[in-house]
């Protein structure tokens, strides 16, 4: 029936061209024209999250500075994706990650487990929900994660070659920082206080790694 539906469309818009004695060649080309718009705007919002990526790596090569410290506190602006994307440290190893409220642990790609030296289980599988689908991903655990002077130690991550280039930071460490707020489409990470009120690292205690739920690497914005 869809197929029927979509020829009888197809029959109507050709009639109403013909009827405006439109050539053939422009009709084919409008069509042309017209199918890779969809298909770029398709692929565009499939690959979001990778485009914004580029986008905030092009920004920091450009000098366009959209992660600042200032004292213990780390703020980071929006990205034109609408997203927030920091500059993290893990092992020692920089890469681009999305920060994902939504996402109940955080989550790598493969090739960012390898340059990090992060090793994932060999054990069974855990399933991860994601936009695209259920995925398999193995768990492993990051001696070091760091912002700026933002560190954790000993943060569980789930792997998967599923997530393409897409690295997720999810909410087992936000959960262990002292607060997180948007102020002006700035997204303001502070440390937790030690006993004297003085600032200190995000770990002044881990917390139990929860159950995942979805990294979310596609998740609906």
């Amino acid at each position: 029936m869809d197929l029927i539906y979509l020829v009888g469309v197809l029959v109507l818009v050709l009639s109403a061209l013909s009827i405006r004695k439109l050539s053939i060649g422009f009709v084919l080309r409008s069509l042309v024209s017209w199918a890779l718009i969809i298909v770029l705007t398709v692929l565009a919002v499939a690959h979001r999250h990778e485009i914004g990526a580029m986008f905030a790596a092009a920004s920091a090569k450009l000098g366009i500075d959209d992660q600042q410290v200032a004292g213990e506190t780390v703020r980071i602006r929006m990205a034109p994706d609408g997203h927030f994307w920091a500059r993290v440290k893990l092992n020692g190893v920089e890469r681009r990650m999305l920060i994902d409220s939504g996402a109940t642990i955080t989550a790598i790609s493969d090739r960012t487990a390898a340059e990090s030296e992060i090793k994932a289980g060999s054990g069974l599988p855990v399933m991860i929900e994601t936009a695209n689908g259920t995925v398999a991903a193995r768990r492993g655990r990051i001696e070091k994660l760091s912002i700026g002077p933002l560190e954790t130690e000993d943060l569980g991550v789930v792997v998967s070659p599923s997530f393409g280039d897409l690295d997720v930071l999810g909410m087992n460490f936000l959960s262990r920082l002292h607060s997180w707020r948007v102020e002006n489409n700035v997204l303001v990470l502070q440390p937790r206080a030690d006993a004297g009120g003085q600032d200190s690292d995000a770990t002044t205690a881990p917390a139990k790694s929860p159950e995942p739920r979805r990294p979310r690497s596609e998740q609906d914005t």
